[in-house]
């Protein structure tokens, strides 16, 4: 019988818009330490393996993972890279644990969005070679496609995700690792300056830097350390068409096969029952209501009927992204599904502060990996 697997370690280095004086090294280090300091290991002596999720383009620096060892503790140690989300190395480390290659893994992720200069450009790198990239457009203009696709779909509306846009500032005027934190109306929203219709501005994640560090072990070592233990029962991943003109339009397909092996794993039947709340993608406003039904929390086109009740405000019945999500804490490249383990990880624990949910058990976290993949990832932890 395979092992169970604990997050045991978390650490961070505080999420800013922009961080001059502060290099990756240094991001990493911080985060290290404090992940080290909560599990209460010694990364030269106790973890057997590091994973850090990197991309070279956004790195600027080929096999990024031979510039990780050093302030990770990890010289001379097994390390490697996954070339996708936070919640992809979280599985990788789960499922090391689980076969019996390791006991203890140590998972890497961080942005430094502020040092790239021409983000957008490399974002058109993931873009078909011979028939999209060379048209140059922006890629965001996919997101305002996806958008108007997936309204007329569902049937939830703009004004709909103007709200998930109010909701998520209002919950980051309370998460100190927040950066975007802001009271906006309704009438703000929908009044900003268009971006790619019907995406207005604020419709739109924000760049932050910031880095995360967890430290996940196997059940037989978990009483031996200091950290208190958040189970992770469940996990999935799915890539879809990369392609843009080969994919389905209107759904999270991916999202919503990655729950599937997500919940078979942990059980789950009724994910709006059996989970108390989630953390999930909210890269573009409609992304939540999207992502929402994809992962079965609602009906097909009820999410924004949700919202507007207030089912998914944190004093509702089933909140989602009380940290602000990345429209309030701002987006973290490969590092933004740790930033959702992260913050999932401190409700369960209890250490959550001002955005502490009561009475929490159970708890989701999604990320999607941006445009233009149709990559996604779920996870699911629990307290006991």
């Amino acid at each position: 019988m395979p092992e169970r697997v604990a997050i045991v370690g978390v650490g961070y280095s505080d999420v800013r818009s922009t961080t001059p004086g502060l290099s990756y090294k240094e991001m990493m280090y911080e985060a290290a330490v404090r992940a080290y300091a909560d599990a209460g290991v010694n990364p030269r002596k106790d973890v057997d393996s590091f994973i850090c999720v990197s991309e070279d383009f956004w790195e600027g620096t080929s096999i990024f993972d031979e510039y990780v060892p050093d302030q990770l503790g990890g010289a001379l140690r097994p390390v490697h890279t996954v070339t996708g989300d936070g919640i992809h190395a979280l599985a990788c480390a789960a499922m090391l644990i689980r076969t019996g290659r390791a006991r203890i893994v140590v998972v890497e992720g961080h942005s430094k969005h502020s040092d790239i200069r021409t983000p957008h450009h490399i974002h058109n790198f993931a873009f078909d070679p011979i028939y999209h990239r060379p048209l140059g457009a922006h890629p965001y203009h996919l997101a305002g496609l996806e958008m108007n696709r997936f309204l007329h779909v569902s049937g939830n509306t703009r004004e709909q995700c103007a709200l998930v846009v109010r909701k998520n500032l209002t919950n980051a005027l309370l998460n100190p690792r927040a950066v975007y934190g802001a009271e906006v109306s309704l009438e703000d929203v929908l009044g900003a300056p268009p971006a790619f219709t019907p995406l207005g501005e604020l419709d739109i994640a924000r760049p932050a830097d910031g880095g995360f560090v967890m430290v996940v072990a196997a059940e037989s070592v978990v009483d031996d350390l200091a950290g208190e233990p958040v189970w992770i029962t469940g996990y999935g991943w799915c890539t879809g068409a990369s392609a843009v003109d080969s994919r389905q339009w209107g759904e999270a397909v991916y999202a919503r096969l990655a729950a599937e092996q997500a919940y078979r794993m942990a059980g789950i039947t009724n994910p709006f029952q059996d989970l108390d709340f989630a953390e999930i993608d909210d890269s573009f406003s409609y992304k939540e209501l999207e992502h929402l039904e994809a992962l079965r929390l609602c009906r097909p086109g009820e999410a924004g009927t949700l919202l507007e009740e207030g089912v998914t405000l944190p004093s509702g019945e089933f909140p989602v992204n009380v940290s602000g999500g990345s429209l309030g804490v701002g987006h973290l490249l490969e590092a933004t599904g740790l930033h959702r383990v992260y913050e999932v990880v401190l409700q369960l624990r209890g250490q959550a502060g001002p955005i502490q949910l009561a009475e929490v058990e159970r708890g989701l976290a999604q990320s999607w990996r941006n445009l233009p993949t149709t990559t996604g990832c779920v996870i699911i932890l629990e307290r006991s």
